[in-house]
C-alpha cells in the first residue's frame, strides 16, 4: 500500500491568512523545540527582518509559507540549523519540503534584479516566476544537473575523498554537467578528470533532488575499464579501491551517494535493497 503524500508543492496566495511558516536564510532554517514549522500569523508578529514571503505548498493538508529573513536574524528560543544537518534529522517528506523551500528562497533572493537590464524583478502572482517589466525577461526556478557515479572493479569499490568532506569520509565521484554535454558523457569525463581511469558504459540507477543550492543529482553505476588511479590535484585528496569488508567511513544514509553504495552491496550479497529517501 502506498504511503500518503505528506508534502505537496503548490503556488499559494501570500495575501491569505493562516497556515504554517518556515524561516529561511542562506541554506539554513530557524527551529525551536517543536521543529521548523511555526504558526504563520504568530511568526509575522515577531520583530524579524523579513525580505520576502512565498506560498510554497501543503504539509499534511495545511498551507505552508516561506519567510525569507536577512542574515543574522534572531528569535528568542530558536536557533538556525543548516540544511545538511536537517537532512540527517528529518524524515524524507519533511526534507523534501525543506529542500523545495530552500530552492525557492535561494532562487528568489538571487534574482531580485534582472540579469539582462538590471531593473528590479517582480514575482508573478499566477506562476512561480520572476518578471522584469523593463525588458520582459522571465526567470523560472532552475536546476543544475549533476551526476554521481559508483565505479566498481569486480568486488571492489572506487571511493574518493574531497578536502570538503567530513574527516575520514570517502564517497563516490560526482560533478556538474557541462553545456552541450550528455549526462553519460559527463560521467566518463568526471571519472577521467578526478581519478584518471576509464569506465565502461555507465548505467543509470536513480536521481535525487540535491538543494545545495539547486542541483538534481543523477546517479549511475559503472564498471572499471582501464587505468591507474591518479587523484586530481585540488579536487581529490585521496582515492583508492576498497573491498566491501574493509570500507572506510561512508556518506550519510540519506544521500544518493550512500544509496548507490548500499544498493551495490545489497545486490552483491543478496540482501534486501535499500530505499532512496525522497
Amino acid at each position: 500500500m502506498t504511503a500518503p503524500v505528506r508534502w505537496q508543492p503548490a503556488l499559494l496566495d501570500s495575501a491569505k491568512d493562516g497556515g504554517w511558516a518556515l524561516v529561511h536564510s542562506q541554506l539554513r532554517f530557524l527551529a525551536d523545540g517543536n521543529g521548523v514549522l511555526f504558526p504563520r500569523e504568530w511568526l509575522k508578529r515577531q520583530e524579524l527582518p523579513w525580505i520576502a514571503e512565498h506560498g510554497i505548498g501543503h504539509f499534511e493538508g495545511e498551507p505552508v509559507f516561506l519567510l525569507e529573513a536577512e542574515a543574522g536574524a534572531e528569535l528568542p528560543g530558536c536557533a538556525w540549523q543548516g540544511l545538511r544537518q536537517l537532512m540527517m534529522q528529518s524524515d524524507a517528506e519533511t526534507f523534501r519540503m525543506l529542500g523545495y523551500a530552500s530552492q525557492i528562497g535561494t532562487w528568489a533572493q538571487q534574482n531580485r534584479f534582472c540579469g539582462s537590464c538590471g531593473a528590479p524583478m517582480k514575482r508573478l502572482p499566477h506562476e512561480r516566476a520572476m518578471h522584469c517589466e523593463a525588458c520582459g525577461l522571465h526567470i523560472y526556478p532552475r536546476l543544475a544537473p549533476s551526476m554521481i557515479v559508483l565505479v566498481t572493479r569486480g568486488d571492489e569499490l572506487l571511493l574518493a575523498r574531497s578536502p570538503r568532506f567530513a574527516s575520514g569520509v570517502y564517497s563516490t565521484l560526482a560533478g556538474f554537467v557541462e553545456p552541450g554535454e550528455s549526462v553519460e558523457a559527463c560521467v566518463r569525463r568526471e571519472v577521467r578528470e578526478e581519478v584518471a581511469v576509464e569506465i565502461h558504459a555507465p548505467r543509470y540507477i536513480a536521481s535525487q533532488s540535491w538543494p545545495f543550492p539547486h542541483s538534481l543529482m543523477l546517479g549511475f553505476h559503472a564498471e572499471y575499464a582501464s587505468g591507474e588511479i591518479v587523484p586530481q590535484p585540488g579536487e581529490i585528496e585521496d582515492a583508492r579501491w576498497f573491498h566491501p569488508d574493509r570500507l572506510p567511513p561512508l556518506p550519510a544514509p540519506h544521500s544518493i551517494a550512500r544509496y548507490l553504495i548500499d544498493l551495490y552491496l545489497a545486490r552483491r550479497s543478496g540482501d534486501a535493497e535499500p530505499v532512496l529517501p525522497g
